[in-house]
């Protein structure tokens, strides 16, 4: 369909473009792949393996950072929103005086044997 991958939001190309991916971590270069063998010395072999340990901590770290970032303003948003929709459906909502007032307004009490027979329908 000649689509542009960046503006398709399921590719990574869009991913990355937008920032929702950790493109830039420099941790993930470490894990590529050699298929020549080398020769190795104990001591640097050792350190490595102490080296790998920061990486995945710092790997870590980076991205609960990230996803910390990504969340941020989530929380706001959602009371905002539960706030404009209370405002906009407040005539919906009723008091319970005017509920005990009005016994009509509430909904009627169903028996189980009416549930079941709903159910099996």
């Amino acid at each position: 369909m000649k689509r542009n991958p960046r503006k398709v939001k399921w590719t990574k190309a869009y991913r990355r473009v937008h920032g929702k991916d950790m493109t830039q971590d420099s941790t993930f270069e470490f894990e590529r792949k050699r298929n020549r063998p080398e020769r190795y010395d104990r001591n640097v072999a050792e350190e490595t393996l102490k080296a790998i340990k920061k990486i995945d901590k710092v790997r870590v770290d980076r991205d609960a950072r990230h996803h910390a970032k990504r969340m941020k303003g989530k929380k706001a948003q959602v009371a905002k929103e539960a706030a404009k929709e209370l405002e906009q459906s407040i005539h919906m909502v009723k008091a319970p005086a005017a509920l005990q007032k009005e016994p009509y307004l509430t909904l009627p009490k169903v028996s189980q044997k009416q549930t079941e027979d709903i159910m099996v329908d």
